[in-house]
C-alpha cells in the first residue's frame, strides 16, 4: 500500500486509494465508532482484529451509517467518572491527572503517606475532570471517525480506484482519526518504543501479521498527511 497523502493547494489533502485500501479503511474506522459508542463501555466485545471485511454484519452502508450517527448524548449530560476497563479505551481516554498507566497500584502504596496521599488527591481530580469532559472527547472522536466514513462512501472507484480529496477541516478530522486508529490496534498489539523492529519481523503465519500491517500502514498515512498540512506545504 504505497498510497500517501499529497497537498491540495488550498491547505487540504489528497490521496489515490484502491478499492482495498478503501475497505480495510471503511472496516477499522467502523469498528473504532462502535467501540467508542456512548457510554464508558462498548455495547459487545471490541474486534481483536483488522481485517478487510465490515464490522457489523448483515444490513446495507446506509442502514449501518445511520444506526452509529444516531448514537449521541442528552445535552449537558455529565460523563463518568471512573477511567474505562477497556485497554485501548483507557487509551483513548486516559486520566488527565495522576502517575500514568505503569504506576504501582493505589492499593500497594503504604497507607497514610505522602504519595497515597497525592494518588489519592489526583485520583479525585481525574474523576472530576472526565465527568465533564469525557462525553465532549468521545463525541469529537466520534465525528471524527464518521468524516473518515462518509468520504469514503462518497467515493466511485474505477479499474484504478479512487482519489479521496479532503479540505483543511476533513483533513483535521482525518488526522485525528487515523491517530485513534493507530492507538487502538497499537495497544491491541502492545506496541512500546522498542518493538518496531519486531513488528517489522513477524513471519506471515504470525496471526498477528493483518494488525502489524494495518497499524504499519495507518502510521505511513498519518506521517504524510502531517507532512501535508505543515505550513507552506504545496505553496508557491
Amino acid at each position: 500500500m504505497a498510497g500517501h497523502f499529497e497537498p491540495t493547494g488550498d491547505g487540504g489533502a489528497a490521496i489515490a486509494l484502491d478499492e482495498v485500501e478503501i475497505s480495510i479503511l471503511r472496516s477499522l474506522a467502523v469498528q473504532l465508532l462502535e467501540l467508542i459508542g456512548p457510554g464508558s463501555e462498548p455495547a459487545d466485545p471490541p474486534p481483536q482484529e483488522a481485517g478487510t471485511s465490515g464490522a457489523t454484519g448483515g444490513g446495507s452502508m446506509e442502514e449501518e451509517l445511520a444506526g452509529i450517527e444516531a448514537v449521541s448524548w442528552p445535552p449537558f449530560a455529565e460523563g463518568p467518572s471512573e477511567p474505562p476497563a477497556d485497554p485501548v479505551l483507557a487509551r483513548l481516554f486516559p486520566d488527565a491527572y495522576g502517575p500514568g498507566p505503569d504506576a504501582a497500584p493505589a492499593e500497594d502504596l503504604e497507607p497514610g503517606s505522602g504519595e497515597a496521599a497525592r494518588a489519592k488527591q489526583d485520583r479525585a481530580a481525574a474523576a472530576e475532570f472526565r465527568r465533564y469532559t469525557e462525553n465532549d472527547l468521545r463525541a469529537h472522536k466520534r465525528e471524527a471517525g464518521l468524516a473518515v466514513v462518509r468520504a469514503l462512501d462518497g467515493l466511485t472507484p474505477g479499474e484504478r480506484g479512487a482519489v479521496l480529496t479532503l479540505t483543511p477541516e476533513q483533513s483535521q478530522q482525518w488526522l485525528g482519526a487515523l491517530n485513534d486508529l493507530r492507538l487502538a490496534i497499537g495497544t491491541r498489539l502492545e506496541v512500546s518504543d522498542d518493538s518496531d523492529d519486531e513488528l517489522y519481523r513477524l513471519p506471515d503465519t504470525d496471526e498477528r501479521k493483518p494488525m502489524v500491517m494495518a497499524y504499519l500502514w495507518l502510521g505511513g498515512l498519518q506521517e504524510t498527511l502531517v507532512e501535508t498540512l505543515l505550513p507552506g506545504t504545496g505553496t508557491d
